[in-house]
């Protein structure tokens, strides 16, 4: 979802550069065509390469029709992982350009576009960088659940920030819990991110473990967040950029929600007040289910605008 959270970005706000070299923005929400769909996702899969390989340089692999390497005897041939072929290019926009050239090998069906930008993804950032960013919480990127693999929270960061942090909070921890120095420092999120995060999952919270996303995360510079709601994973955008830099404009202002199910056939409209704070009592005199009471995605907008009202313009909250 972080690529569909980056398409969102680069269709509705288009930088343009204006005679005097300054950037000028537009937003809208005109239907787009094939190619703007082609450019969106070449553009959003080149910031994640981009940032991983720390704005210097990215690699790009695609699968060729013969052996790149001559496997060792112990290596198990699994007939794509020896066909890859990489391209390291040193300037973002000929990332774009060679992506956009080959976009059908990451959206054609049977292309394994998804294992090409995994394998793209870790050339760019280098095995050593990620063994540098990785601690002993986490020494994977993927985690296998129901015999689906799911994103791990280091993979998550290495897309969002181009960092496999497994952390979310802001900066450096060199203390733990008890007041002790750490014999390895954790390092959160540094700097702001393009696209945000947010996080709520109901049984954390009731175990009282729900995890503190800090502010590098949670204000980006565009209002798109990827969410991660008990453990599924969403976007949901405004179309005013304001809202990031004018804290007037966090009074009341609208946010979409998408989920990318087929079960939602239209996207969501939520309008947010930030001052009013009637939802917490229609909520202690309603009873019954849990989620009816605090939908889930509710409670995840909260987590960033704490006690706001939402309203979902007439439509039943379905999460």
């Amino acid at each position: 979802m972080v690529v569909q959270a980056r398409i969102i970005k680069y269709l509705l706000f288009i930088r343009q550069s204006g005679s005097d070299g300054s950037l000028r923005e537009t937003s809208s929400s005109l239907s787009v065509g094939q190619k703007d769909q082609d450019r969106a996702l070449a553009a959003a899969l080149t910031d994640s390469l981009w940032l991983a390989g720390q704005e210097v340089s990215a690699t790009v692999t695609l699968v060729t029709e013969d052996y790149c390497i001559t496997p060792h005897l112990d290596y198990k041939l699994d007939n794509f992982t020896e066909r890859l072929q990489l391209f390291t290019f040193n300037n973002k926009d000929d990332v774009k350009k060679f992506i956009l050239e080959h976009i059908q090998c990451f959206k054609e069906e049977g292309s394994h576009g998804v294992i090409l930008f995994l394998y793209s993804l870790i050339c760019s950032r280098t095995v050593d960088r990620l063994k540098e960013d990785l601690d002993s919480s986490t020494s994977h990127l993927l985690n296998l659940s129901l015999g689906n693999f799911v994103c791990r929270q280091a993979l998550l960061n290495l897309l969002l920030t181009g960092t496999a942090s497994p952390h979310v909070f802001n900066g450096i921890l060199l203390f733990g819990e008890d007041g002790r120095p750490l014999q390895r420092p954790l390092q959160g999120v540094l700097s702001r991110s393009d696209v945000g995060y947010l996080h709520w999952s109901r049984e954390q919270m009731e175990r009282g473990r729900l995890p503190q996303v800090g502010s590098m995360l949670k204000t980006p510079l565009f209002p798109v967040w990827l969410c991660c709601i008990n453990c599924s994973h969403s976007v949901v955008f405004g179309l005013n950029r304001s809202l990031l830099s004018d804290w007037k404009m966090e009074h009341l202002f609208t946010l979409y929600y998408y989920n990318g199910q087929r079960s939602q056939r239209t996207t969501a409209r939520l309008t947010v007040d930030t001052h009013s704070h009637h939802w917490e009592r229609s909520c202690r005199l309603s009873d019954g289910d849990p989620e009816k009471r605090f939908p889930s995605l509710e409670m995840t907008i909260r987590t960033k605008w704490d006690g706001a009202a939402i309203d979902w313009s007439g439509i039943v909250p379905f999460y």
